[in-house]
């Protein structure tokens, strides 16, 4: 169905803008929320009285991203990133990465204004981002991103503990010391004593 913006919506249009859109989404978000109203004779002569109004305020709103493209252009970002000894880093900068750095620096920018070469930037370097402004409007900032290594420290695992057996007789003796066989002190006291010679029968006289 034909709607008339009441609001601008970044993702439909401007106020004053006349749009096609689905029946249930005029119905169901655009209509309570106020952002359109539908196409009729009667809100055509109301947008009609405030032509002049709304004109005004997009010559506004150019002036605006002007002076923003001007700003956005002297600004270099700097980023520092985890990353690896080769350069590459541990994730990517996305546009949601860049929209929060911008944050900091002051600027109110939609991250889908944001528009980085590919999926994002995976490698240390300069490059460029580009950021739809109003309308035509855009502005190209600097952005650099330095490298980050991250140390790892080998941890080296500690040697597990045997558990200790209990013998029978309430002694206690560990897996290692059982299976180990005895010394050889042991094992010769251990042995039994040859036995000794029978004596020589005494002859007749």
């Amino acid at each position: 169905m034909k709607v008339i913006l009441n609001k601008d919506l970044s993702t439909l249009g401007e106020e004053g803008d006349v749009k096609d859109v689905a029946r249930g989404y005029a119905r169901n978000y655009l209509f309570p929320r106020g952002i359109a109203l539908p196409y009729t004779p009667k809100t055509v002569k109301l947008f009609e009285a405030r032509k002049e109004e709304i004109e005004a305020k997009k010559a506004q709103k150019r002036q605006d991203a002007l002076g923003l493209k001007e700003r956005l252009e002297n600004l270099e970002l700097s980023l520092t990133m985890p990353a690896g000894p080769n350069g590459k880093l541990y994730g990517a900068v996305t546009s949601q990465t860049v929209a929060d750095e911008l944050v900091k620096q002051g600027f109110q920018v939609d991250r889908k204004r944001i528009d980085l070469a590919g999926a994002g930037i995976k490698n240390v370097g300069k490059y460029k981002a580009v950021i739809k402004l109003y309308e035509n409007s855009h502005a190209e900032i600097q952005i650099v991103i330095i490298g980050q290594e991250i140390k790892t420290e080998a941890h080296h695992a500690p040697h597990p503990t045997r558990p200790v057996r209990r013998r029978r007789d309430g002694s206690e003796t560990s897996p290692a010391a059982e299976q180990s066989p005895p010394p050889p002190e042991a094992a010769v006291a251990e042995a039994p004593a040859p036995a000794e010679p029978a004596a020589a029968p005494e002859s007749a006289s």
